[in-house]
């Protein structure tokens, strides 16, 4: 009987359950600074772009699609680090670029929720949460350009960015989702200790 509930979950959510496990074991990769976690989160983001499309959280989708695109220029910077130094180093962030980020990420929010909205009228569609949805997603694209350029910040980001997300997926009853992004929470955790020990000075 368990057998049969499971193997309908995993039917009906298959690419949730791909996604999560592409997630979860890049992120752990990207924790230890080894350059094969960015063809693992490449995967991660296409998944995800499925499945955040099949729920309506449009600016989810999109933002797979920026992930994409920062995945790609993240995977050839690291590349290019260890091509000259050997190992991926930790990069210090100064105030005024961590200022500069966070006010962007508060400009693209305003930019990308009204869009939503806009868009949402002329394709006669919901948008489920696009304000909140629209601020996370920016904010989530601020972390993953830190995360690409090595900065430690892009940890503390996720940890605030992933504990408002297990709320939206609880809501919107993505629930392996949301524990996902509890699992994500844990690993940022992770990540932040672990490359402060590789550059304790680093911001």
């Amino acid at each position: 009987m368990i057998w049969t509930v499971i193997a309908a979950y995993l039917a009906a959510h298959g690419l949730e359950v791909a996604g999560m496990m592409a997630t979860v074991l890049g992120i752990w990769l990207t924790t230890k600074r080894l350059l094969i976690c960015w063809p693992v989160i490449l995967l991660a983001d296409f998944l995800y772009l499925a499945v955040f499309y099949r729920s309506r959280l449009f600016s989810d989708a999109l933002l797979q699609v920026f992930f994409v695109v920062f995945t790609v220029y993240g995977w050839w910077n690291w590349w290019r680090g260890v091509r000259a130094e050997g190992e991926v180093r930790v990069a210090p962030l100064g105030v005024q670029a961590c200022i500069v980020a966070l006010v962007a990420g508060a400009f693209g929010s305003l930019l990308l929720g009204r869009a939503m909205l806009w868009l949402s009228g002329i394709l006669h569609i919901t948008v489920a949460l696009p304000h909140l949805d629209a601020m996370l997603t920016s904010y989530s694209l601020v972390a993953s350009w830190w995360g690409a350029r090595k900065h430690i910040a892009n940890w503390w980001l996720w940890i605030v960015v992933d504990l408002i997300y297990i709320g939206e997926y609880i809501y919107k009853d993505l629930l392996l989702t949301a524990l996902l992004y509890a699992g994500l929470v844990a690993l940022a955790v992770l990540g932040l200790r672990e490359w402060r020990r590789s550059a304790p000075a680093a911001a």
